[in-house]
């Protein structure tokens, strides 16, 4: 399965109230849990505080990818979240983080882990892309933006 059929409005945080780095992985882990993904939730929040303890998630021009694998989810899961404030997640630009992609995967999945990596990586490549997201006022239009 594709990453862009998991991508739904009820997977989707617009606009984030989290303020920290720490607030964000919370809320969009909230997201999955109450999509009744997460069999784990502290199990799944560890997890993903001991990735970006490796390195922060943040890449730049406001994209982070907070991800971790972790056997409290069965398969790939993925919450997004916008911020148009922006936060601090230590980009490697330095610059405050506005798109977020929370993903999740059993730890026997490596290759899709990968594989939804790499298509963020090209869906986010696009400046004109970005800014639509970030301009998002619902989940629906960065539905919309993404089934594009």
């Amino acid at each position: 399965m594709a990453l862009i059929d998991k991508i739904t409005e009820n997977v989707i945080k617009v606009p984030l109230q989290a303020v920290t780095k720490n607030d964000v992985l919370k809320e969009l882990l909230d997201v999955l849990v109450a999509g009744g993904s997460v069999k784990d939730e502290t199990k799944a929040y560890n997890a993903l505080l001991e990735r970006e303890s490796k390195g922060s998630t943040g890449l730049e021009n406001g994209i982070a990818v907070p991800h971790a694998k972790t056997d409290a989810v069965d398969d790939i899961q993925i919450a997004i979240g916008i911020s148009s404030a922006g936060i601090d997640f230590q980009a490697l630009d330095g610059q405050p983080s506005k798109v977020f992609f929370l993903i999740l995967a059993a730890p026997d999945q490596s290759g899709a882990h990968i594989e939804a990596l790499s298509e963020i990586a090209r869906m986010t490549r696009s400046a004109a892309f970005m800014r639509a997201l970030v301009g998002s006022l619902n989940a629906k239009e960065v539905v919309e933006l993404i089934r594009e």
